[in-house]
Parts: structure tokens; C-alpha cells; sequence
């Protein structure tokens, strides 16, 4: 029985990595889990998996939950309640499925713990992954991609050396918007960027698809868990999302990853690795499909790509910069303040505003976090 503890059990990826562990509740158990604020579906995943801890977004939550609560369950809140969660002592490995720049303090104490991490949420290396990396080495901790994309090349290299990588090609979706043209996109709808022809996400990455900062948040994350620079990452748009991301190494020869979408895929690697075990999920028949479609990226079309490149390769402060104007950003749009253009305009005039720095404590990118989010905030 592997122990889990799971951050972020009541999004999609939190909920999809429940669906797995019933289906071998023989082979996994979850020890501890932590939400936000969807105080329902928490309270059906504690009551059916049982978990000895249990953290929330707030106190005010907190006391709620408790109350309809065994007493045995421990109930705890906030930053300090995630970071519980993240150390519970009898979990060998922790899911980080929270979204957003929340979840880095809680992955660094699991890391400092010796818990493996099964990480789904991107920010903390695109934020952090100079201090990540590094503490994980030193801690030898194994870092498991769940993001398809990830997970794909992580497959691909099993068995093969970094050094021989040429370069790592992941594939995007291309979002809601991927037929539109720029003139096409200046009166769009939150409820039309809401609408992914491939995955069922939440809001927030959903909105990065379509704008294809999600795509960019991978490409920086990518260079920090496969050892690649920024030339041998590339980007191509693959509208059926079947071949999830590839690897070409020196002698020509290209490895791919396919399969059919399902974040469970994935999220199922990561649990049982190095080994795999059987999946009810819906088999892949690339007769039955017929064709596969690829087309090169534009950064022209898709400015938050270019700009994801750019913030990467200036390195230092700039992909925190990157990733909190953009979250800030995203939620405006979806509150009905500013456009879906308007997202690669505040996200290019907060990189504007900024000098670049060295990040070299979790304190130092939390300030440039918080700041950054103030200017994008009022643009």
C-alpha cells in the first residue's frame, strides 16, 4: 500500500487521482488531503477514503468541516494547515494538484520531508525550479511529472541519457481558440474560452490554453525537470492530442508518447512508478482515428508563448514575474474586466515594469510575486 497525501483533492487533477485510487484500493491508500474551499465534494472524498488529515482555505471552513466530522479526522487550515498535509508523517508521497504559485511552500516542505512528489501543479517550477531541483537532489526526492505533456517526455527518457536529447517537442491542443485569427479573438467570450475541444480542466488552465501561456509555463517547467536549454525545446500544435509530447535524440531517431486524452493516464504513471498497472480507460486506435495533424506555432498568433521563451531564458526573476502577472490577469478576465486580449497586454506590461533579479530564497520570489500581482492588478 502506497501512503498519498493529495493537495488540491477537489480540482480536476485532485479528483482524477481519487478516481485511481479507488479503482486499486488495493495498492494505494490516502493518508492525508487538503481543498479550498468546496466544502461538499471534500466532505464525500473524506467520508468515503478516511484520510487522518484534513486542510482547508480557512478557519471559518475549517470549524464547519469539523463539525460533520469524526473527531478522529484532524481538520486544519490555511498555508500552515498545506504544509501539514504535505508532511503528514505516514505518506511516502505527496500530489501537488493546486493551482497557482500557493503550492510552492508546501511542495519545498515535503521535499525538506523526503516525501517523492507527484507534481501537477507547474508554478513551482516555473517560480522555483533553481531551488526545487536542487533541494530534491540533495534530498533525493524523485520528482514525478503528471502533466501529460511532462510525463510523455519523462517516458520517452526512460532508459536513454539527457545528453543524447537533440531536442524535446511537446505538443499543444491549441485551446478554444486555435481556429481564430488575432482579429477574430478581440470580442471573445469568458464562456467561449471556457469551451476546450480536448481536456476537461479547470477554469484557470483552460483560460492558459487558449492563450497558450499554459504551453509556456510547460516549456519553462521542461527545462527544468529534463536538463534542457530553451533551443532544444520546441512547440507544435497537434489538434487531436493523441502523441503527447515526443524526444529526437542525436542519431535522428524521435521517441513519442501517445495515447488517448485522459489525465488519468498519467496521474496512474506517476502513482505506481517504475512500475505500471492495468487502466480502464478508453484504448487508443489510430485506425479508427485515421490521421494525426500537426502545424508550427506562431508567436505572432500567440504572444504568451513568445513571451514564456523570453522570461526562461532571461531566467532570474522573470518567470515569477511571468506567472503571477498572468494568474492575476486570468482571473480579471474571467471576472468580465479585461478582454482576452487584454491578458497578453497586462501579462507584457508588468514584464515591462520590472528589473529583472536574483530570486535565491522562497522569501525573495514570494516579494516579487506579491509585487508583480499589485501592478497587474491595476493595469
Amino acid at each position: 500500500m502506497k501512503k498519498i497525501s493529495l493537495l488540491g483533492s477537489t480540482g480536476s487533477v485532485g479528483t482524477q487521482t481519487l478516481d485511481i485510487v479507488d479503482q486499486h484500493s488495493d495498492k494505494f491508500e490516502i493518508v492525508a488531503l487538503s481543498a479550498g474551499s468546496n466544502i461538499e465534494l471534500l466532505k464525500q472524498q473524506v467520508e468515503k477514503f478516511r484520510p487522518k488529515l484534513v486542510s482547508v482555505a480557512t478557519k471559518e471552513l475549517a470549524e464547519q468541516l469539523m463539525s460533520s466530522l469524526p473527531a478522529s479526522i484532524r481538520v486544519v487550515y490555511g498555508e500552515e494547515g498545506l504544509v501539514e498535509v504535505a508532511t503528514a508523517p505516514d505518506a511516502e508521497m505527496v500530489v501537488t494538484a493546486i493551482m497557482g504559485s500557493r503550492g510552492l511552500p508546501a511542495t519545498i516542505a515535503a521535499i525538506h520531508a523526503g516525501k517523492h512528489i507527484g507534481l501537477a501543479n507547474k508554478e513551482t517550477l516555473v517560480t522555483a525550479g533553481h531551488l526545487v531541483m536542487q533541494l530534491a537532489q540533495d534530498k533525493g526526492v524523485t520528482i514525478l511529472p503528471i502533466d501529460s505533456e511532462h510525463s510523455a517526455i519523462f517516458q520517452c527518457l526512460n532508459g536513454e541519457s539527457v545528453k543524447q536529447i537533440e531536442r524535446i517537442t511537446l505538443t499543444a491542443s491549441g485551446g478554444s481558440f486555435r481556429d481564430y485569427s488575432r482579429e477574430q479573438l478581440t470580442n471573445v467570450t469568458v464562456e467561449q474560452a471556457l469551451k476546450h475541444p480536448n481536456w476537461s480542466m479547470g477554469a484557470k488552465i483552460t483560460i492558459d490554453s487558449a492563450t497558450m501561456a499554459n504551453k509556456g509555463l510547460e516549456v519553462i517547467e521542461a527545462h527544468w525537470l529534463f536538463n534542457v536549454n530553451y533551443d532544444q525545446i520546441e512547440v507544435v500544435i497537434h489538434p487531436e492530442s493523441i502523441i503527447h509530447s515526443y524526444v529526437e535524440f542525436v542519431d535522428s531517431s524521435v521517441i513519442a508518447q501517445l495515447g488517448l486524452p485522459d489525465m488519468r493516464v498519467p496521474i496512474q504513471y506517476a502513482l505506481t512508478y517504475p512500475d505500471r498497472i492495468a487502466s480502464n480507460v478508453d484504448r487508443l486506435s489510430l485506425s479508427r482515428i485515421g490521421q494525426l495533424n500537426f502545424r508550427p506555432i506562431d508567436f505572432e498568433r500567440y504572444p504568451m508563448l513568445r513571451l514564456a521563451f523570453e522570461c526562461g531564458k532571461a531566467g532570474l526573476s522573470a518567470p515569477t514575474v511571468y506567472n503571477a502577472a498572468n494568474e492575476v490577469a486570468v482571473d480579471r478576465f474571467l471576472k468580465g474586466e479585461i478582454s482576452f486580449l487584454g491578458i497578453e497586454h497586462v501579462v507584457e506590461a508588468v514584464l515591462s515594469k520590472h528589473n529583472n533579479c536574483k530570486v535565491d530564497s522562497i522569501e525573495a520570489i514570494v516579494a516579487v510575486d506579491q509585487e508583480a500581482r499589485a501592478i497587474a492588478s491595476k493595469i
